[in-house]
């Protein structure tokens, strides 16, 4: 378990079968220059985690005091600049969206309870230790749904394919990184965001 202050809890909870994809740093910084542009955020540089967990953050204080955070967990299990775009989307979103100013210390980025709740063993436990401070910690459900609208927003607006942010999220699925239905998860579960980001892609993708 690796614990970020004010930025991010973040817990690998599963061994994930991991896939031949994988985005550089170039891919990257293409996308986040280009999202937050669009966006009109500050483009600030990328910091590189050396985390083997899927993650991205902000780590924000105020408007002008933040990083944005990316993990090589996150660059391998990604195939395209338009997925890694919809993710920093969503973290913009939850700035944008003034979710920090809203009681929120720390955030969880894209840290995944997911399917270990409800098993035995270690990591079940761990799941059970840390479970009530990331729900206490973490933006609400609510919260998230809507930093994955308004990042799937701004990928049309930066020109990118609206789907981006859905096929992020697909690629943590295929990776076994899901959020199954429980009390103690921030995270709207997988299956639930899948539909309603696939839902949002398709009405973005046919507004004029």
């Amino acid at each position: 378990m690796k614990t970020k202050i004010f930025a991010g809890i973040l817990i690998s909870l599963i061994l994930c079968s991991c896939s031949s994809a994988e985005i550089s740093k170039k891919t990257v910084e293409a996308a986040w220059k280009r999202i937050a542009t669009a966006d009109g955020f500050e483009v600030v540089q990328i910091n590189y985690e050396k985390d083997t967990s899927p993650n991205a953050w902000v780590l924000f204080k105020s408007q002008k005091n933040f990083s944005v955070h990316v993990t090589q967990g996150l660059m391998k299990i990604l195939n395209s600049e338009e997925e890694i775009a919809g993710v920093l989307g969503h973290e913009i979103g939850h700035v944008r969206l003034g979710h920090y100013n809203k009681g929120v210390g720390r955030n969880l980025g894209w840290a995944i309870l997911g399917a270990a709740l409800g098993k035995s063993g270690q990591i079940a436990q761990a799941v059970g230790n840390v479970g009530m401070n990331l729900a206490e910690s973490g933006f609400s459900r609510g919260q998230e749904v809507e930093a994955d609208d308004y990042g799937t927003e701004l990928l049309k607006k930066a020109g990118y394919d609206p789907y981006g942010l859905y096929r992020a999220m697909k690629e943590f699925a295929n990776n076994n990184y899901v959020t199954q239905p429980n009390g103690f998860n921030s995270h709207p579960p997988t299956a639930r965001r899948l539909k309603h980001l696939m839902d949002k892609a398709k009405s973005v993708s046919e507004s004029k």
